[in-house]
């Protein structure tokens, strides 16, 4: 009993004494990234302030999550890791499993009268514009992306420059020609893929980092060519004044011939709002349920092969250089059609909207969602552009940190966080379970536990 005590008190005084060390780590890290601060007064000098009450705070919060982690998380890990694998998933995960789509599928059509009936006329526009469409352009981005990297397992980190192409071609199409939506947005797809297969061609033989850096490359040699080629894109100044999407020929306008005049209502931006959000939903299905019937067919099966191991698809007669430019293709196209819905909602894109920080948010929502799995990609995206809507909104945090507080600052840091916690508690990402696309008689989902890491 004597020894238990001991042991338990040896563990409990190494758990604070890691705590300590972490809490200076923190406190050398963030000393001159939030301790100090530069601003120009005036008179244009620049005056070195100090926040030392946010520094200690932010130390303090380390600290205590380190302790945290010490005494209950890695208890808990170990103990999980010495558990015997189940076979098969329990009965509340099979629950979950079968009702969660349909509640999703329900409360997303919704959510426009459910934020109407809670927050009125007034307040449902930030809700449903700033949250529902800027998550599902997100959701939409990270399914398209998920064809090439969770399902045919190419690390494509130049993603955005397709959404750039979509974005593009329906804004100068739209306003030099006058073309609709309706006909740009297959057009703005079909472009973008016909530039996803042209980055196809000179990576057929790169794997692994080689490839990440190629795509990467060509996601800034598009944004480098939308600044420099200023006689067609405008440069940094974007194109302004890109016509809005109509509902079947009847604009979104206060005129007699509007929206709100021809069904007998009162005038208000919300009606426009409720409409692009159901196309962007209607959008993101669309992907989700190609990508799924593409899985189940042989294209989708041979990306999967390819993404476990090219040379075993290589030795199964699959031509591998089809099947990556499909990838590239197929998930540029629907990087097109965001990029499409993108200009017509905003009425206004510059290159400062497609930057390498766009596509590393895009694939940490592939990465934290479980790559190959479309739940997983739709939670993150949910928790990452959703969280970030929502910090801007966390006022009662200024009378904590001061009044120059601005928590979208240190959305970034908390992101960071988020990662690696995810990738110590769930290293597959948030679902790790995986369904086979073809069964023989019954569908059985594979526990992560039960596959190795980077396979299954």
């Amino acid at each position: 009993m004597a020894a238990g005590t001991k042991n338990g008190r040896t563990y409990t005084a190494r758990a604070f004494r890691e705590a300590g060390i972490t809490a200076l780590l923190a406190f050398g890290l963030f000393l001159p990234l939030i301790g100090f601060q530069t601003v120009t007064n005036i008179r244009n000098e620049l005056i070195l302030n100090t926040r030392w009450s946010l520094l200690f705070a932010i130390v303090g919060i380390v600290a205590c999550g380190r302790l945290f982690y010490s005494l209950v998380v890695a208890p808990w890990l170990e103990a999980r890791r010495l558990r015997p694998v189940a076979a098969t998933a329990s009965a509340w995960r099979g629950f979950v499993g079968k009702w969660f789509v349909p509640f999703a599928i329900g409360f997303a059509v919704a959510y426009p009268m459910i934020i109407i009936a809670t927050a009125g006329f007034g307040g449902a526009l930030k809700w449903v514009d700033n949250f529902g469409i800027q998550v599902l352009i997100y959701i939409m981005l990270g399914w398209g992306l998920n064809i090439v990297v969770g399902l045919a397992g190419l690390l494509d980190l130049g993603y955005v420059a397709f959404y750039a192409v979509g974005a593009y071609a329906y804004a100068l199409l739209a306003k030099e020609f006058g073309f609709s939506f309706w006909i740009l947005l297959p057009l703005a797809g079909v472009m973008s893929s016909f530039w996803g297969i042209l980055l196809g061609f000179p990576v057929l033989r790169l794997r692994g980092d080689y490839l990440a850096i190629v795509t990467l490359a060509f996601g800034e040699i598009v944004r480098i060519v939308l600044i420099n080629f200023v006689d067609l894109t405008n440069g940094y100044a974007g194109i302004s004044g890109i016509p809005r999407p109509s509902f079947f020929g009847i604009p979104f306008n206060a005129d007699d011939n509007g929206f709100a005049a021809v069904f007998g209502l009162e005038f208000s931006p919300i009606y426009r709002t409720i409409f692009l959000y159901y196309l962007i939903l209607a959008l993101a299905f669309l992907t989700a349920f190609v990508t799924v019937r593409l899985r189940r067919l042989p294209v989708g099966r041979a990306w999967e092969a390819l993404r476990e191991d090219e040379i075993a698809c290589r030795s199964l007669g699959i031509n591998t250089t089809n099947t990556k430019l499909t990838a590239f293709g197929i998930g540029a196209m629907f990087a097109g059609f965001a990029g499409s819905f993108f200009a017509a909602r905003q009425g206004f894109i510059s290159p400062e909207s497609f930057t390498f920080l766009e596509s590393a948010t895009i694939l940490s929502i592939v990465v934290l969602g479980g790559m190959g799995s479309q739940i997983g990609v739709a939670i993150a995206a949910v928790a990452m552009i959703g969280g970030t809507e929502i910090m801007r909104d966390l006022d009662f945090l200024k009378q904590i940190f001061g009044a120059s507080f601005d928590p979208t600052q240190y959305r970034m840091l908390i992101f960071g966080f988020g990662m690696v916690l995810i990738m110590v508690l769930r290293p597959r990402g948030l679902i790790s379970t995986r369904e086979p696309s073809v069964f023989l008689k019954e569908r059985k989902a594979i526990s992560a536990d039960l596959v190795k890491e980077g396979h299954g």
